[in-house]
C-alpha cells in the first residue's frame, strides 16, 4: 500500500497507494514504516520524499476503520518515526492533504504543495479533533490564532493560504514530486533539527489567556452544544501550556472523550448518510448508477425574485451560460444589479474574474427557445405556475427539461400542463439559493430517469447536496415543518411564551427557534399560503379566530398577528419587537398581553410548560411525520430525511438528524410520549403514532441502517 523507489540516484520516494484518496488504513501505515526503514537503511539514499499516487497526497484516516478496533501500527508513532528520520523528509502534496494526511505532512521536515491542492484538519466536522499530533503541531508551526481558526472550523485552505500561514515551504504549478525532489536534494548535508515541529514552542502572543477565553466563547456560541469544537480549543491550549509529549497526552485524553461520545457517532453517521443519498433510486427502477443525465449546455431561470437571483448565480458560477427572464422591467433591472453584485463578490472571494458575460437578461420568454433546461422561480401560486408551464411547453425546443422551484406544490399538476410530462421535475432550492447547500429533487409520477438524473447531476455540479424525493405537499422538509410549527403554536396557546419555546429549541442546538425564524422569514409568507388553502377566516364572522379547521385543531394566533400588521423583522414587530433596522429579537409586552387576552377569550388557562415538553411536542411530532413520509415512500430511507434537515433546516449536526435522534432517544420512548400527549390533546392531528413507528417498535426497535427493510415500495403520493 506504499511503493518504494530510488530516484535521481539519491532520493528515496515513498508513494502512498490506497485509492481513491490514499487513506491511512492499517496497510498504508505499516507500509510507510517499512519503506521509511528501508530508505534509512540504504546508504545511497540521502533524502526522502513522500507523495501519493494519482495526484492525491492523502485524505486522512480510512473511514472504513471508524468505530472498529485498531489494527496495525497507530498513526502517531508512524509520524514520529518520519520526524525522527536522520535523513530529511519532504512531503509532496497534490490534490488534498486532509486530517491525518496533513498530520503526516507536518511530521515531515519540509512541505511542497501544488497550487491547486487543498489542506485542512476537518476532524471537528466528524465530532473529533486532530488526534494524531495535529493539535500540538499546527499551533507550534503557525501560531495559536491561525491554528485555532483552522482546527475549530475544520475548513479547507488553498495552497496559497497554506504558504502565507507557513504550513508549506513551496507552492508549484508544475510537477510537485519533481519540485519536492529538488528541495530534498538541496537540503542534504544541512542541519534540519530546527525543522522538527515537536522541538518548537508556540509563537508568543501578547494576551494568550484572553485569546483562549475569546476562542472558547466563540466556539461555545457557534457550536450550540457540540463538544468537539470545545475540545479543539482545549487541545490547542495544551500545546501552549505543556511540553510536546505532555500536550500529546492531553490530545489523546480529549480524543478519547469525544470519540466515545454520542456526538461523534451522530456526526460520522451524517458523513456516511450524505454518501448514501447520492446513491439514489426512484420507483420506476432508475438509479444513480444506471440513469444517464442529459447534457445541459445552456439554462434559463424564470422569475428573478430572491430565489431566482440565487439560482442564476449558482448556475453561472458553475460555468453554465444562463438566460435570466423577468417580465417586469423594473424588477429585471433590480435583479440584474443584485446578480452582478453577488457574482462580483463571489469572484473576489475566490480570486477570479466575475463571469458577468455568462448571463443575459430578458423580459420575453421567447429568449429561452434554445436552452436545454429551465428552472422557474415565480411566485408560489399554482395557477400562475400552471400558466407558465403551458407557455414553456410552447416556447422551448423539444427535449428541454422543465424544472420548478416550488417548495410544496404538486409537480404532477405542473407536468400535466406540458406536452412532455416526463421532462418535468421539481428542483426545490433553499434560500439564499447561492449559499444553502440543500436541493430537493422532486420526481413526479411520470418523471423520466434522464430528467431526475439530470437534476441530480446539475445539483452536484452546483455544489449542492441533492436528495431525490417523491411528490406530495411540502415534499419532505416543509411537510415535516408543519407539525413542528403547529405544536409550537399550540404550546403558546397553552401557556408558553415565544421566548420559552425558542430558548428550548436553541439550547437543543438550532440556530434559531421557531418564532425567531418566523419573524426572519416573514409571518406574511405563511399567512398567504394559509389564505390560499382557505384556512384563514378574516372579518367578524363566526369562524374568525376559531381554533378548529376541518375537524382538526388549528391555532389562528399567527393569522391574528398578521391582521395587526405584525410581519416580523420587516415591520419591526412580529412575535418579537425589533429596533429600527435591527435584527435582535426582544420580548414584546404587547405580545404577552395579546396572548393573555386570546387565552381568556377562548377559555384557556395558561399552565407552566418546561423545556422538555417543548422538545417532545415539537420534535417528536416532526419525527412522527418523518415516519409517515418513509411509510409512504416519499423518502427512500432515514438518511434522506436526516440530510435534508441537516443541510436545509438547521438541525444540529452533532445530533445526527431527526431520524438518528429518534433512534438515539429510543423509538419506544418516542411512541410512548406521543401516545401520552395524544391522550391529553386528542384534537391534535400530529400525535397519533405512525404505523411504521409502531411496526419498528414492535420489531424491537432495530438499528437505523435496517429501517429500509420495513418501508413500503416508493411511490408518488398526493
Amino acid at each position: 500500500m506504499a511503493q518504494y523507489s530510488l530516484i535521481s540516484k539519491s532520493v528515496g520516494l515513498i508513494t502512498l497507494q490506497n485509492p481513491p484518496v490514499n487513506a491511512l488504513g492499517a496497510a498504508v501505515r505499516r507500509a510507510i514504516s517499512d519503506t521509511l526503514e528501508r530508505a534509512l537503511g540504504d546508504p545511497k539514499v540521502k533524502s526522502v520524499v513522500i507523495c501519493g499516487q494519482n495526484g492525491m497526497f492523502c485524505g486522512g484516516a480510512d473511514i472504513k476503520e471508524f468505530g472498529k478496533p485498531m489494527h496495525g501500527p497507530h498513526l502517531i508513532p508512524v509520524i514520529h518515526s518520519v520526524e525522527a528520520s536522520t535523513k530529511p523528509v519532504v512531503a509532496a502534496i497534490e490534490g488534498i492533504a486532509l486530517g491525518g494526511g496533513l498530520e503526516l505532512a507536518l511530521g515531515c521536515h519540509y512541505r511542497v504543495t501544488h497550487s491547486k491542492a487543498k489542506l485542512g484538519l476537518p476532524e471537528v466536522t466528524l465530532g473529533m479533533l486532530p488526534g494524531a499530533t495535529g493539535s500540538q503541531r499546527l499551533p507550534r508551526l503557525i501560531g495559536v490564532p491561525a491554528a485555532l481558526d483552522l482546527i475549530t472550523t475544520g475548513r479547507h485552505i488553498t495552497a496559497a493560504e497554506a504558504l502565507r500561514l507557513g504550513i508549506v515551504d513551496q507552492v508549484t504549478d508544475g510537477n510537485t514530486v519533481d519540485a519536492a525532489v529538488r528541495l530534498a536534494q538541496s537540503v542534504v548535508g544541512k542541519p534540519f533539527d530546527h525543522r522538527r515541529i515537536c522541538n518548537m514552542s508556540c509563537p508568543p502572543h501578547p494576551d494568550m489567556d484572553g485569546l483562549f477565553e475569546g476562542a472558547m466563547r466563540k466556539v461555545q456560541h457557534s457550536a450550540r452544544g457540540a463538544m468537539a469544537p470545545v475540545a479543539c480549543v482545549q487541545a490547542v491550549r495544551a500545546a501552549v501550556s505543556l511540553p510536546y509529549h505532555d500536550g500529546l497526552q492531553k490530545e489523546r485524553e480529549l480524543m478519547l472523550t469525544v470519540m466515545t461520545s454520542g456526538q461523534a457517532r451522530a456526526m460520522q453517521y451524517a458523513f456516511f448518510a450524505q454518501r448514501t443519498v447520492g446513491r439514489w433510486s426512484i420507483p420506476n427502477g432508475a438509479r444513480w448508477d444506471t440513469a444517464k443525465p442529459k447534457v445541459v449546455r445552456k439554462a434559463a431561470v424564470i422569475g428573478l425574485g430572491t430565489m431566482g437571483r440565487g439560482i442564476a448565480v449558482c448556475l453561472v458560477q458553475m460555468g453554465m451560460p444562463v438566460v435570466a427572464v423577468e417580465m417586469d422591467e423594473k424588477q429585471l433591472a433590480a435583479a440584474k444589479q443584485a446578480i452582478t453584485g453577488m457574482l462580483e463578490r463571489g469572484a473576489k472571494r475566490r480570486g477570479v474574474v466575475a463571469p458577468l458575460d455568462s448571463i443575459s437578461y430578458n423580459v420575453k420568454l421567447q429568449a429561452i427557445s434554445d436552452v436545454d433546461l429551465v428552472i422557474e422561480a415565480v411566485f408560489e401560486d399554482m395557477d400562475l405556475k400552471k400558466k407558465l408551464f403551458r407557455q414553456l411547453s410552447d416556447v422551448c425546443k423539444p427535449g428541454t427539461l422543465l424544472c420548478s422551484n416550488t417548495s410544496s406544490l404538486d409537480v404532477d399538476q405542473l407536468a400535466a400542463q406540458t406536452r412532455s410530462p416526463e421532462l418535468v421535475v421539481g428542483m426545490h432550492f433553499f434560500s439564499p439559493a447561492h449559499v444553502m447547500k440543500l436541493l430537493e429533487v422532486v420526481y413526479g409520477a411520470r418523471s423520466s430517469p434522464e430528467a431526475v438524473a439530470t437534476a441530480m447531476h446539475l445539483g452536484k455540479q452546483m455544489g449542492k447536496v441533492s436528495v431525490a424525493v417523491g411528490n406530495c405537499w411540502g415534499f419532505v422538509g416543509n411537510r415535516m415543518l408543519r407539525p413542528y410549527k403547529d405544536n409550537a403554536l399550540f404550546l403558546v396557546e397553552e401557556g408558553a411564551t415565544p421566548e420559552v419555546v425558542d430558548r428550548a429549541l436553541e439550547e437543543f442546538g438550532f440556530a434559531m427557534g421557531v418564532f425567531r425564524m418566523s419573524d426572519l422569514a416573514g409571518l406574511d409568507v405563511g399567512w398567504r399560503v394559509r389564505m390560499g388553502k382557505g384556512l384563514v377566516k378574516r372579518g367578524t364572522g363566526p369562524e374568525h379566530g376559531t381554533r378548529a379547521r376541518m375537524g382538526q385543531r388549528y391555532c389562528p394566533v399567527e393569522d391574528l398577528l398578521c391582521e395587526e400588521g405584525r410581519f416580523g423583522q420587516k415591520t419591526g414587530r412580529g412575535w418579537y419587537r425589533y429596533e429600527a433596522g435591527g435584527r435582535d429579537a426582544m420580548p414584546d409586552p404587547w405580545v404577552k398581553r395579546f396572548l393573555e387576552d386570546y387565552r381568556s377569550h377562548h377559555g384557556l388557562v395558561a399552565r407552566r410548560i418546561d423545556h422538555q415538553e417543548v422538545l417532545e411536542r415539537c420534535l417528536y411530532t416532526m419525527i412522527n411525520e418523518a415516519f409517515r413520509i418513509l411509510d409512504e415512500g416519499i423518502a427512500a430511507g432515514p438518511e434522506d430525511i436526516d440530510i435534508i434537515y441537516l443541510f436545509g433546516y438547521g438541525w444540529p449536526r452533532h445530533r445526527g438528524g431527526p431520524m438518528f435522534y429518534a433512534n438515539t432517544v429510543g423509538l419506544a420512548k418516542v411512541m410512548e410520549r406521543l401516545e401520552h400527549f395524544q391522550e391529553l390533546h386528542p384534537d391534535n392531528p400530529h400525535l397519533q403514532p405512525c404505523p411504521l413507528l409502531r411496526k419498528l417498535v414492535a420489531s424491537g426497535s432495530p438499528p437505523i441502517d435496517t429501517w429500509r427493510d420495513f418501508i413500503r415500495k416508493v411511490r408518488s403520493q398526493l
